[in-house]
């Protein structure tokens, strides 16, 4: 068996879609599967990430070479909305591209029953199993030293408090919420990582960007290990995103052992609980007030608990479920002939 995995126009580690094509190919490699990202090369099962039109052309290529195609449901017409210019006027059509592309695949994967659930409403026929986009635990470890970097490197105090969040400029991730956060509490420093092309942000939120409180920082895309860094070093990670697939830096922030806040939304119903493994908040105002609870000692650290999370959903778990998929597909195909 080898698999190829297709990237297209993803910039690994750049997005929520990149770090995912990196889990999946970390999970080859523990449980010893080939594969390639060079669609020349041979392979059995391509496995696609992306929902632009050139990974279309890479299906049907497949297809008609007789390969088995895994498609990843990573986007839904819910998490397209809010994001980037034009998104909602175009999300009925984006919906109806989604029910068509995502059924050219033999077998679809998604990170969580929610995603699956959403797919499902699409009227999608395919076999949808739900797996995790996974977390490494044994890189993303807290260490003193991570935590000097980072506040060395933003000339932050140790007295200083800092609040982080990391996302794409879009409304959907909350952006909006965390600068009204910041400047409710000019007493904090706020730190927010992540980069989009400017041309796609929408301008109310290029305008509040351009406009943010003095405590706010925005040190664009960094690398994994300065995030590890600023996991260890910041005090509280928030995240006040509207909508999600599932969340892979907020698997980040569980496995880092930092006090995190949620927003409260179905899609982390089934397996996140306020006050016992996170916080939730349900707007700026709650975010707020939790926020200042865990600073001052008044709300009990669940970090242990949200540790267990992560833990669930460590690669190595998830690299076994992805290899049955691949083995499922293939065994369908021998089945059939």
């Amino acid at each position: 068996m080898k698999v190829l995995f297709y990237l297209g126009k993803v910039k690994v580690n750049e997005s929520g879609v990149g770090k995912a094509c990196v889990h999946q190919q970390r999970c080859l490699d523990l449980v010893g599967i080939p594969y390639t990202t060079n669609p020349k090369d041979d392979y059995d099962v391509v496995h696609i990430n992306t929902v632009f039109p050139d990974a279309l052309v890479m299906i049907k290529r497949a297809k008609a070479k007789g390969k088995k195609v895994v498609m990843h449901a990573h986007s839904t017409q819910e998490d397209f909305r809010n994001s980037f210019k034009f998104s909602n006027k175009a999300a009925p059509a984006f919906k109806q591209w989604l029910k068509y592309y995502y059924n050219q695949g033999d077998i679809i994967v998604t990170p969580t029953l929610y995603s699956k659930k959403l797919i499902e409403e699409y009227g999608i026929k395919k076999e949808i199993i739900p797996i995790s986009n996974g977390i490494d635990l044994q890189f993303f470890k807290p260490t003193k030293e991570g935590a000097n970097r980072f506040r060395q490197k933003y000339n932050f105090s140790k007295n200083d408090k800092i609040i982080m969040a990391v996302g794409l400029y879009i409304e959907r991730k909350g952006i909006l919420e965390f600068l009204e956060l910041a400047k409710r509490m000019p007493e904090y420093k706020f730190i927010w990582f992540g980069h989009t092309d400017p041309i796609l942000i929408p301008s109310k939120i290029n305008a509040a960007i351009q406009n943010k409180p003095s405590n706010v920082y925005f040190p664009g895309y960094v690398s994994s290990d300065e995030l590890k860094d600023a996991y260890s070093g910041a005090d509280i990670y928030i995240f006040p995103t509207k909508e999600e697939t599932e969340g892979i830096v907020l698997l980040e922030a569980l496995a880092m052992k930092i006090n995190t806040i949620i927003s409260d939304i179905p899609i982390y119903d089934d397996w996140l609980t306020d006050g016992f493994n996170v916080y939730k908040a349900k707007n700026v105002d709650e975010f707020e007030d939790k926020i200042k609870k865990i600073i001052n000692g008044k709300l009990p650290s669940v970090v242990d608990q949200g540790y267990k999370v992560a833990a669930s959903r460590d690669i190595h778990k998830i690299s076994e479920k992805l290899k049955k998929v691949y083995e499922k597909v293939l065994k369908e195909d021998f089945v059939k002939n």
